[in-house]
């Protein structure tokens, strides 16, 4: 049941203030164009229903005849894209999404617990078609759901939007967006030979409607060099192949999607738009680039020193973060650091095992140690998504039995037993005036302060995108078969690879059948993102992780089976779990093979590579805090094991 706060959030989303210079007989052909496109919707829905109602049998001839329908359906859909995506984009959901169930994963968990959603509408529709045995009933029920979702965008709430010009440039960045990081994937469009042709009726329609927006609001109209560069790039789709697997993705990327969101920041900087919608809460109005490690914010990376500004007051608590990241003063034995298992030279994962010891050094944990590596961009932190922030997560660590065992009370006790941390923790206590005292929170935020700083580093396919430097051919091929054939992009989103997509306050959950070993005779039995929110569909779900430094964290997978990135590779290939033959009745990866050759799986790796981060060298501390407490001086830089 979603609860009141949603709602809230809802109301908010769509309350604009109205502001516009523009004449109201000329923001009205704006307006008319949308209702006409929603009801042109509608229209195709209701005559898709009509058609499904008549339907005796679910022959061949049938079927095809239901699926030219559904086609024609998606053609106007796609013209509605812009606002509706933008608008409401989990009522979108129910019009063309693309899974039967989700489950709520969005930014809005950090409010509220998850709810589950099912899904509806065209897509779902059109890959029911093809199954064995088709119900009429469940397929009247997607259409008749599809047909109630679009009634929504006609709502006041969401119509009243459009009589200022503050929504239009923020749905524009998110139609950016997605046009990098969805539309040429397939990631919700199931006949793959339409993906490119649907995207190119996306760009034409919507080079309509910014022509009728700039008539509309002529004090706020598109910028000339904008419309050229979207002109350009309607003629380079034109001129490409059709087909998804051959169509350059990247000089699509490079050369026209990523510099018309760079013209679009600008107008959104210019024009002075505000937004009030809650799809824009992770996005930042000042990134030039979609591939601008500030594009989007997933975590606050200050933690309880939120309140500070200073660079020089916020380098001293990294230097005392980076002290304590070394320093075994926060296990129950003083022994074991977070470096112990997080090694800053292995980009803050352990490389030599599977799984790292547990405190007692007589088992070993149950899931592989994570890179800390852009950490901060996940909304949920953990691979079953456990915690909300970074801080509940180190401290989460730091308290854990298993890991460093100790209690809030005795690390404070330790750390403010020495000079060096307790000089700086009472002098920025001042800072958080919500604590009297200092806590376990102030060490947890002053810790990730230190390693999510670390998270700024780009890559060299990110400096190619910046500085339109060409690349390889083995790196191009990779990343254009990532993006297509692969099928790497529809979890793994751009720019960050990971599971979080536009518009960004989201992280992906999927299921893919990683096995309890090599020999592939049994499925991991980790639970995962069922742990923290039983359903069926959670049973062993894992927050898609980036591939971003992959090249340099090694073993893979939450329980770390593979060693090498060819084995993964062969995994997915194979497709997951169910398609090497175990049973995973929950799976989302298609078990069908990729059909993947040996050449096309080593530009995949040479395109994951290039995606490794240039980070500078880290040099542990020369030595720790000196502690009052003698028995504590004896603790050795970065722990013990």
């Amino acid at each position: 049941m979603k609860k009141t706060i949603f709602f809230l959030l809802l109301f908010f989303s769509f309350f604009v203030f109205i502001s516009s210079s523009s004449r109201p007989e000329d923001v009205a052909i704006y307006t008319s164009l949308y209702k006409e496109k929603i009801s042109a919707l509608k229209k195709q829905q209701s005559d898709l229903l009509a058609l499904i109602h008549k339907t005796d049998s679910f022959s061949p001839d049938n079927i095809s005849q239901l699926l030219k329908k559904i086609g024609e359906t998606r053609s106007v859909l796609k013209e509605t894209d812009f606002w509706l995506r933008y608008f409401e984009p989990i009522v979108y959901k129910k019009i063309n999404g693309p899974l039967p169930v989700e489950w709520e994963t969005e930014v809005f968990e950090k409010f509220e617990a998850p709810y589950k959603r099912e899904g509806a509408g065209l897509t779902l529709a059109e890959q029911y078609l093809d199954e064995k045995e088709i119900n009429k009933d469940t397929l009247t029920r997607l259409i008749t759901q599809s047909l109630e979702a679009t009634n929504v965008f006609l709502a006041d709430s969401i119509t009243r939007n459009l009589n200022t010009h503050h929504h239009f440039f923020l749905a524009n960045r998110m139609f950016l967006l997605n046009l990098a990081a969805v539309y040429t994937t397939g990631f919700e469009c199931p006949d793959t030979s339409r993906i490119i042709p649907e995207m190119l009726h996306v760009l034409e329609s919507t080079q309509n409607l910014y022509y009728i927006f700039s008539q509309s609001f002529p004090s706020f109209k598109i910028q000339d060099n904008y419309i050229r560069l979207f002109e350009q790039t309607i003629s380079f789709v034109k001129n490409q192949p059709a087909s998804y697997t051959r169509f350059d993705h990247f000089s699509f990327i490079q050369n026209f999607i990523n510099p018309l969101y760079q013209l679009n920041q600008g107008m959104i900087l210019a024009y002075k738009v505000r937004s009030s919608n809650f799809n824009d809460y992770s996005l930042n109005k000042q990134a030039k680039s979609i591939f601008d490690k500030s594009l989007f914010t997933g975590q606050n990376k200050k933690g309880v020193y939120i309140g500070i500004d200073d660079e020089l007051q916020l380098n001293e608590l990294k230097e005392i973060g980076k002290l304590l990241f070394y320093d075994p003063i926060l296990s129950v034995n003083n022994k074991r650091s977070c470096a112990s298992c997080h090694k800053p030279t292995q980009y803050f994962t352990d490389t030599t095992v599977a799984t790292n010891q547990q405190l007692d050094q007589k088992g070993f944990l149950s899931r592989n140690t994570p890179s800390l590596m852009n950490v901060a961009q996940n909304h949920l932190i953990m691979m079953d998504g456990k915690h909300i922030s970074l801080e509940n997560q180190a401290s989460d660590v730091i308290t854990n039995p298993l890991e460093m065992g100790s209690t809030a009370d005795e690390v404070i006790k330790k750390v403010m037993s020495c000079d060096d941390y307790k000089t700086v923790f009472k002098k920025y206590l001042k800072a958080t005036p919500q604590y009297e005292s200092v806590n376990l929170e102030h060490i947890a935020s002053a810790i990730m302060l230190y390693y999510a700083d670390l998270s700024s580093y780009y890559s060299p396919f990110d400096k190619a995108i910046f500085e339109k430097k060409p690349l390889s051919s083995d790196i191009l091929n990779g990343f254009n078969l990532f993006m297509s054939k692969a099928q790497c992009a529809t979890c793994h989103f751009v720019p960050q690879f990971n599971g979080t997509k536009p518009p960004y306050v989201g992280s992906e959950f999927e299921v893919i059948g990683v096995p309890a070993d090599t020999s592939f005779k049994t499925v991991s039995a980790d639970k995962g993102r069922h742990g923290i929110n039983p359903a069926k569909e959670t049973h062993s779900a894992f927050r898609t992780g980036t591939v971003r430094n992959a090249g340099y964290t090694k073993p893979y997978m939450h329980n770390g089976v593979f060693k090498t990135l060819e084995e993964v590779i062969d995994f997915y290939d194979a497709g997951g779990g169910a398609g090497k033959g175990l049973y995973i009745s929950n799976q989302t990866l298609s078990s069908d093979s990729l059909k993947l050759t040996k050449n096309e799986k080593k530009n995949i790796i040479a395109f994951i590579n290039s995606l490794n981060e240039e980070i500078p060298l880290q040099l542990p501390p020369a030595k720790l805090p000196i502690s009052k407490n003698k028995t504590l001086n004896n603790r050795v830089v970065g722990g013990e094991y």
